[in-house]
């Protein structure tokens, strides 16, 4: 598996709200790269999306806070604590605080991430 070096952060800047999106077209797939859209960026946590080409990957990472990554289109191998997870579109999964994860492309995919912070861990 490749590790991306090529992250591309699209603005930082929220979606517009009260506005109708069809989620999986907020992002686009950009080749060799993982492409990140912030959706909602509070204090409290964060929603993104994000597009992942053939072969891409995050780094293996831990994290405080957990995260529910849902797959929205394609599908994406999430290795949590060493246990591999093949997701497909349509389902998700959470990865727990404190756990080394990572991502894996075997194909282009995208996915949201939902990271839900709290002042109590």
């Amino acid at each position: 598996m490749k590790i991306s070096t090529n992250y591309l952060i699209m603005d930082s800047v929220e979606v517009e709200k009260a506005k109708v999106y069809i989620t999986v077209e907020i992002i686009e797939y950009i080749p060799n790269a993982v492409v990140i859209k912030t959706i909602l960026k509070k204090s409290t946590g964060n929603v993104s999306v994000m597009s992942f080409d053939s072969g891409e990957g995050l780094i293996e990472q831990t994290t405080p806070f957990d995260t529910f990554a849902q797959i929205i289109e394609g599908s994406a191998e999430i290795v949590i604590s060493g246990k591999s997870n093949l997701l497909v579109t349509g389902q998700s999964i959470v990865i727990p605080a404190h756990t080394a994860n990572h991502i894996k492309a075997n194909g282009r995919f995208k996915m949201i991430a939902t990271v839900i912070k709290s002042g109590f861990e």
